[in-house]
């Protein structure tokens, strides 16, 4: 086949053909192609990953490295209650109770827009209050330049973690999720004291949050959706990672939105069936799952909590 007259999908199916990455076999399990061996190919990637892991069990780089590599193992299937699973998500639930997580401290300005640790509780400390943080970048390539920002996007990521691995019911855990409601409260406009891409972070997060907390879910899909341009696109977003929180909150409006960013995804597709050297084979994945979905039409279906 020509690359030149594949289909986007297709291109992307070339382009993950032989990949023996996470991606790879994920992307190849979406298409329904799955090669000879992924399933041997996944349990030998979460072994190697947890032999590389520290002996307080983290990995190599900062903590937001250790937090995505809990969702790359249940990605691939490993059991929370499995080595080296248990060692990462240990590892993660202790950053809450740490000094350095957003919401600490308190001044008039953060008190008044409940912003300040009389309201916001259980966040993540991603690093302690006096290491800086910022600029982190999500392993889909959104980058968050303040450090503020940073630090709750890392604490979102964290939280995702905590709830696809079945640890809704601790404490401190249902006080993010509660934290995340009530601030979701201030979210009426695309464009207020809490950027786009926060609001994102937020919406990903509490997809995984269980159908009690499915009416927020749908506010914010509709939010994001409401604001989406013409072309396909969000003003002051990042374009896949509000894809990814869509297709995760699984909702009507939100999937309707991601129907409309796929000739958007399409025209920025390079003929290698990428989307650019940033985040390169996540991205191509957050493309794939858009574009197939479209190209199914299958019902929408909420993230597994």
């Amino acid at each position: 086949m020509a690359l030149s007259r594949a289909s986007p999908l297709d291109r992307l199916a070339l382009y993950f053909a032989g990949e023996p990455t996470r991606q790879g076999i994920l992307a190849r399990a979406a298409l329904g192609r799955p090669a000879h061996g992924d399933a041997e190919l996944a349990r030998r990637w979460i072994e190697r990953s947890g032999a590389e892991l520290r002996s307080d069990g983290s990995a190599r780089g900062t903590s937001v490295t250790t937090i995505w590599r809990a969702h790359e193992m249940l990605d691939l299937g490993a059991s929370p209650d499995a080595a080296p699973l248990d060692r990462v998500l240990r590892w993660v639930l202790e950053l809450q109770g740490r000094p350095g997580a957003f919401g600490e401290g308190c001044d008039r300005e953060r008190h008044g827009r409940r912003l300040c640790e009389h309201f916001v509780l259980g966040f993540f400390a991603p690093a302690p209050p006096l290491q800086r943080l910022a600029p982190v970048t999500l392993p889909n390539g959104k980058i968050y330049r303040a450090e503020s920002a940073a630090r709750f996007a890392s604490s979102c990521l964290a939280l995702r973690a905590a709830l696809r691995s079945g640890h809704r019911d601790r404490r401190v855990v249902r006080q993010h999720v509660t934290s995340l409601v009530c601030l979701a409260d201030q979210w009426t406009t695309w464009t207020g004291y809490f950027s786009p891409d926060l609001i994102i972070a937020a919406l990903h997060a509490l997809a995984h949050a269980g159908p009690e907390r499915g009416e927020v879910v749908e506010r914010l899909s509709s939010l994001a959706a409401a604001h989406q341009d013409r072309d396909g696109l969000w003003p002051n977003a990042d374009l896949f990672h509000v894809l990814d929180a869509l297709l995760a909150a699984g909702t009507q409006a939100g999937l309707a939105a991601v129907r409309r960013a796929v000739p958007a995804l399409a025209a920025r597709q390079r003929p290698d069936g990428a989307f650019g050297t940033t985040a390169q084979q996540e991205r191509a994945l957050i493309a794939l799952r858009a574009m197939r979905w479209a190209h199914e039409g299958q019902e929408p279906r909420r993230a597994p909590s």
